[in-house]
């Protein structure tokens, strides 16, 4: 893995890694150190978890962990992550003190403390509110759901237009966002409420919606994914032309707001964090049908662009692209990107792997 010249560990726990090369901007290092972070995303193609960070010596250290379909991530405080993972939700719990390393490389070691069983639901985006209950997107039973202690799941919203709990994915729910400690806002790919109804309307069915008034605050969106609550704005990745922006709150006797780009990514977009004034983006290569056929596709042919697998770093003032992380090989899709505040090199540690087992930390007190 080369980034101008830079060489790079490359390390992970369980699995055999795909075929890949890895690059990344001359000044992403510098800029999550002056962050105190280090940039975490997923990929249910490759099935890791990855962690990039700056390593002891300054150079770029990217560990990637093996999980179960890993899908939607949330940063819950500085030592917590909440993941879903095909028919689990995890939590991991970061158990190095301040001044422990692993390897004496690895500032913070998330290991898994909670799986909990849901079952195959295709869960995607993941939150937690502000009592520590675990909200994530339930795609197939199109509702916001949260873990049971004797069920799969249980169901705590569903759009209007859904009339009934049913194991259809009709609308294809995806995207969370959290505001104020609460579930405030989703996307769906259309507002179909048929068995897959959302396939035929990849195009332009696409609506976020407002989880408290449960309504449509904006549409006509080509697969929506990633709602983000930042700086006052609720931000989108409009995944199916390839825009990354905002909803632009409505004006006069409107009731329904627009989505307003921000700038074009060379890719299908999920995944995104947000420190200060800058975004962080996940891109991946439509390689598949689902994702054919979209708007994107002309967008990369006017641009003279092919589609990208990985993260860019956008300024919200300018749309610019300041720094990136690419992926070319083997692996073409990511679903989520988040910020680890605090530490410039973490790790994690996967559920099946030996380390799992015979990691024994003990919590200090009588």
């Amino acid at each position: 893995m080369t980034g101008q010249g830079q060489q790079v560990a490359v390390s992970q726990t369980q699995a055999a890694p795909p075929k890949v090369e890895y690059s990344l901007s001359g000044g992403l290092l510098a800029r999550l150190a002056g962050m105190k972070a280090s940039l975490s995303f997923t990929s249910y193609q490759s099935g890791f978890l990855y962690m990039l960070g700056v390593g002891p010596q300054g150079g770029a250290q990217l560990h990637q962990s093996g999980m179960p379909k890993p899908m939607g991530l949330c940063a819950d405080g500085p030592d917590s992550l909440v993941l879903s993972a095909g028919a689990q939700i995890i939590r991991f719990e970061n158990v190095l003190s301040e001044e422990q390393r692993i390897n004496q490389v690895y500032d913070a070691c998330f290991m898994p403390r909670t799986q909990h069983v849901t079952g195959q639901l295709d869960a995607h985006d993941v939150g937690v509110d502000r009592d520590g209950r675990i909200v994530f997107v339930n795609t197939r039973y199109n509702c916001l759901a949260t873990i049971s202690p004797r069920h799969s799941f249980k169901e705590i919203w569903r759009p209007s237009f859904i009339t009934d709990l049913v194991d259809e994915d009709r609308c294809h729910l995806n995207g969370l966002a959290m505001r104020d400690g609460k579930a405030a806002f989703v996307t769906a790919v259309s507002k179909s409420n048929t068995i897959d109804g959302w396939r035929d309307r990849r195009a332009d069915g696409g609506v976020v919606i407002d989880v408290e008034k449960n309504e449509i605050i904006c549409e006509g969106l080509s697969m929506p994914h990633s709602p983000r609550w930042h700086d006052g704005k609720l931000w989108v990745l409009n995944a199916g032309t390839g825009e990354f922006g905002y909803v632009e709150k409505p004006k006069g006797k409107a009731k329904m707001g627009k989505f307003k780009a921000l700038t074009f990514c060379p890719g299908f977009l999920r995944g995104l964090a947000f420190h200060g004034g800058f975004a962080f983006v996940g891109l991946s290569r439509p390689r598949y049908k689902r994702f054919e056929g979209l708007e994107l596709d002309q967008r990369l042919k006017d641009a003279d662009s092919e589609p990208w697998c990985g993260v860019q770093v956008i300024d919200l003032k300018s749309g610019a692209c300041v720094d990136w992380f690419r992926i070319d090989g083997d692996i073409g899709e990511l679903y989520d990107v988040e910020l680890i505040e605090g530490y410039s090199c973490p790790m994690t540690v996967s559920p099946s792997s030996p380390d799992a087992g015979t990691l024994i930390t003990i919590e200090e007190g009588a």
